[in-house]
């Protein structure tokens, strides 16, 4: 059986960690043992942080829905509890943006989530 020398699938290992960590700090980013320690804790960072991207950008849609639905003489609890009773599936995104950007449209949902709220 022929012998297997492994040195470039070490080296291309290597060099994929190092290139991961281009623009850490230190040995961070020239030194193999502790440049892979750091590009794992990065990875698991990165990983956290896009689940936690998602939870943030839904607590920012909340405020601008609030804000908005507030300068029309509504709570955001009750906003939300008339359009689903009005029937109106619209995502939390689509509503923060009506809020900021087209507040004519956004007027004629709070008006039609007061109605149906009034008729409950």
């Amino acid at each position: 059986m022929a012998r297997v020398k492994r040195g470039t699938t070490i080296k291309a290992r290597h060099k994929k960690v190092l290139k991961a960590a281009k623009g850490f700090y230190g040995r961070r980013k020239s030194t193999i043992r502790v440049a892979k320690q750091s590009v794992d804790r990065a990875g698991q960072h990165a990983y956290k942080g896009r689940k936690l991207r998602k939870r943030n950008f839904r607590a920012l849609w909340i405020q601008r829905i609030n804000a908005g639905v507030r300068a029309h003489g509504l709570t955001y609890g009750r906003f939300i509890d008339g359009l689903s009773k009005a029937g109106v599936e619209v995502d939390r995104k689509i509503l923060s943006d009506l809020a900021i950007h087209e507040p004519e449209a956004f007027k004629v949902l709070v008006d039609q989530a007061k109605a149906q709220l009034k008729a409950a």
